[in-house]
């Protein structure tokens, strides 16, 4: 994702919104044509962090899914054990194979990758923020250097830390 990029869709897993918002970074999503949420999405952020999902801000859109049924999918989703936001979430991705998908698990984006899809996370858009200006370099290290107090966002040490010395 560079500047110069068109405004797009993203299809968010429930991690993202979680974290960012943790950040107080949830903003740097309003950009976004479209921020999809599936209602299993939708409902996993509510329980876990309900003011995630009132920023004005922020267009986020409620999306009902019904889960693919497809052997080939349900086959990948067994395999990797997504949970039933992931489910919806890569489902929804099936109608908008040229959204991003925002992801922080691990398994959901190897399973997005094997489909196909674009992936990126929390740190992802912390990254873009700095691209398209949004917030400043120095302003984004301090959120990278915080990340482990501020959020339940799990990153090994040494990767932060990879990410933090790419920046500096």
């Amino acid at each position: 994702m560079d500047r110069t990029e068109a405004v797009t869709t993203v299809v968010c897993d429930a991690g993202p919104l979680i974290h960012l918002d943790e950040l107080d970074c949830l903003p740097l999503l309003a950009d976004f044509e479209s921020v999809l949420v599936p209602q299993q999405v939708w409902q996993e952020v509510a329980q876990h962090r309900p003011q995630a999902l009132t920023h004005a801000d922020v267009p986020l859109q409620s999306i009902e899914i019904v889960i693919s049924t497809q052997p080939s999918f349900q086959a990948l989703i067994k395999a990797l054990a997504l949970d039933l936001g992931e489910q919806a979430a890569l489902t929804l991705m099936q109608n908008q194979p040229q959204a991003i998908f925002l992801t922080d698990d691990a398994a959901a984006r190897l399973a997005a990758t094997t489909l196909g899809y674009r992936v990126h996370g929390t740190i992802g858009i912390l990254l873009r923020a700095i691209r398209r200006q949004q917030r400043t370099q120095t302003e984004i290290l301090k959120l990278l250097q915080e990340l482990p107090q501020r959020s339940s966002l799990h990153l090994r040490a040494d990767l932060l830390q990879r990410i933090i010395n790419q920046l500096t």
